[in-house]
């Protein structure tokens, strides 16, 4: 099986998931917030895929090889996945029982619409990050020849990717109607800080130049703040 087969067959498994997740626990297809974040987030990660087919299938590769070497990398997974998979099927939850509508009365239109232009420029950042950094591997590595990568979203903060993430992470359960969820979110923002902790060690160790890059680019997640 080719790698580009593996890519695209790994994509529509994970929008399946991710389908199972909304609709199941709400225990009915009549969640419009749902299937418009479903339909943002299949537009937002098949552009990227095909892109990354034509013009950098290295890093296509680099992107599906998942397995983690360390422990601390691996302990960054059994947090973050649990609180992520929470944090999209919660939501479902609320919209079935009501809790958001009973306690606060509902996410209004304009705010659902808010959060999911964020969650799309999050996803715009991503992309962003891969087109500047080859080397934007899934996994916490060095490889033969990597270089530190300072153009692009890589001029305003040291760890651009992250950022996105945090992004659409956070405007999520908004998006999906919900502000029960919105507590499950924010407790990935120090699972992603550890995540990214990490990873400066490792690049700190091991990609040179990469310490004068520190000094020159301050803010790691968002400038002005961290």
């Amino acid at each position: 099986m080719t790698l580009e087969t593996r890519a695209i067959l790994k994509s529509v498994l994970l929008l399946a998931m991710l389908a199972a997740m909304l609709f199941v626990p709400a225990g009915t297809l009549r969640f419009w917030q749902a299937w418009v974040f479903l339909a943002v987030v299949a537009g937002a990660t098949s552009f990227p895929l095909f892109y990354l087919m034509r013009r950098d299938p290295g890093l296509l590769a680099r992107r599906m090889q998942t397995k983690e070497k360390s422990s601390e990398q691996r302990l960054f997974k059994i947090l973050f996945v649990p609180l992520w998979v929470s944090a999209v099927s919660v939501p479902g939850l609320d919209r079935r029982l009501g809790w958001s509508r009973d306690l606060l009365g509902g996410v209004p239109l304009w705010l659902t619409v808010l959060a999911e232009a964020v969650v799309i420029g999050g996803y715009v950042l991503l992309f962003a990050v891969l087109k500047a950094n080859t080397f934007a591997a899934a996994t916490i590595r060095v490889e033969a020849g990597q270089k530190v990568i300072s153009d692009g979203p890589y001029r305003c903060v040291r760890h651009p990717m992250y950022s996105a993430i945090l992004l659409m992470v956070l405007a999520t359960p908004l998006a999906l109607g919900s502000y029960i969820a919105v507590p499950l979110t924010v407790l990935i923002v120090p699972v992603l800080v550890y995540r990214l902790a990490n990873e400066e060690k490792v690049l700190l160790r091991e990609l040179p130049g990469y310490a004068e890059y520190c000094r020159r680019t301050r803010y790691r997640l968002a400038p002005w703040v961290y």
